[in-house]
């Protein structure tokens, strides 16, 4: 009777073995990694707050990057299944473009296409546009060089030449023609003057180029060129001069009154 009592003192561990045995193989042991991250279990591109532990405890990363880096989690393919990185790929050089100034210093440009856009933390594009500096030659550059002289057309005068004897040869009449500036500086010497006071600062004036100021080329001295600035000085005002940019012109009229004349 007494040695049916008796319990062997192993017996207790051999069934918590077989419990143990028999719970994992009911309940596996969950692995560590991407597997076990909230929803998204995996990010694109490069996201260093995408990362989860290993079983290990160490940290690994479940974003696309990480096959660069290498230190991806164990069951990155297997959870994520995402295709290796693709490097962004891009075309040639396309020209220069015309520089930006047609005299003087100015700034081109090319620019290029992507082929291939990056994917799955491929290396991003490189630059796609350069820029640089460059200095315009233009055919006109000679003439933005020209300095106009310029009178106010009070200056302008008519008249018949009473003494002139009819054998005698007309000089050649020529049509005028009118330049509308914007003028963009002008010297403190121009205020001394009535008329050249009203050259100021970013004000639309009209010249007029009349036959007796004419050159060979049938146009005045320093008529200007649009959009770039040329330069120009009051002929009866000593110091006074500035610079303007050619906005129109208009071939065969004359100027509104109180206007300037080329000289």
């Amino acid at each position: 009777m007494g040695a049916q009592g008796v319990v062997w003192p192993g017996f207790g561990l051999i069934m918590c073995g077989y419990l143990a045995l028999f719970t994992w193989a009911i309940i596996p042991i969950v692995e560590a990694g991407c597997g076990e991250r909230e929803s998204p279990n995996c990010c694109t591109g490069r996201n260093n707050e995408c990362f989860e532990y290993t079983k290990r405890k160490t940290v690994c990363y479940c974003d696309t990057y990480c096959q660069k880096t290498g230190d991806c989690c164990d069951d990155y393919q297997r959870v994520c299944q995402i295709s290796a990185a693709i490097d962004c790929v891009v075309g040639s050089w396309g020209p220069w473009s015309p520089c930006t100034s047609p005299c003087g210093v100015g700034s081109t440009e090319r620019s290029r296409q992507v082929s291939v856009p990056p994917r799955n933390g491929g290396t991003p594009c490189p630059d796609l546009r350069q820029r640089r500096g460059c200095y315009g030659n233009n055919a006109v550059c000679s003439t933005s060089k020209e300095v106009a002289k310029i009178l106010p057309d009070s200056f302008k005068r008519i008249f018949k030449d009473p003494w002139r004897r009819p054998h005698m040869l007309m000089k050649e009449e020529k049509a005028s023609y009118c330049v509308y500036l914007r003028v963009k500086q002008s010297s403190a010497a121009c205020k001394l003057k009535l008329w050249s006071a009203q050259l100021v600062r970013e004000r639309l004036v009209c010249a007029e180029c009349q036959s007796d100021a004419m050159s060979k080329t049938d146009h005045c001295s320093g008529d200007g060129i649009e959009s770039t600035r040329t330069f120009w000085a009051a002929a009866s005002v000593p110091g006074c001069h500035g610079s303007w940019v050619r906005e129109s012109s208009t071939e065969g009229c004359h100027c509104a009154p109180y206007s300037l004349l080329f000289v």
